[in-house]
């Protein structure tokens, strides 16, 4: 009955921003750690951030460090990922997780840490 479901990917240029959200429904429990991953053609699965369900914590791979930025809205129920200075090596199928957690711990980075998954966002950022 979870259902993640990501938008907001599109094709942009070298430099530009974009802002995906994850809408969650069918959740009756707000304990869940949340992350964004992405797999580039060819590529496995990686884990691009995640965020706490309780402190706000975030924890993200370096290769985004200050360009990326996880946030959440619980309210609403949704995850985003604000995306700046775009690389066309960022171009990837995005995807959210969520995680029950009943702990603070903000660093799970492999796919078998998390529960539930959307079907994806595509971002192509071109040269």
């Amino acid at each position: 009955q979870v259902q993640l479901v990501e938008s907001g990917g599109g094709l942009v240029q070298t430099g530009d921003s974009l802002r995906l959200s994850c809408a969650v429904s069918g959740r009756i429990s707000s304990r869940y750690n949340m992350a964004w991953f992405r797999q580039a053609p060819g590529k496995e699965r990686e884990f691009v951030a995640a965020i706490s369900w309780n402190t706000g914590s975030t924890y993200y791979t370096d290769s985004v460090k200050g360009r990326f930025a996880i946030s959440r809205d619980n309210a609403k129920n949704t995850v985003y990922l604000e995306m700046n200075s775009l690389e066309p090596e960022d171009t990837a199928v995005y995807y959210c997780a969520d995680r029950f957690s009943l702990s603070s711990t903000v660093r799970y980075t492999t796919n078998s840490d998390y529960d539930s998954w959307g079907q994806g966002t595509q971002v192509t950022v071109s040269s």
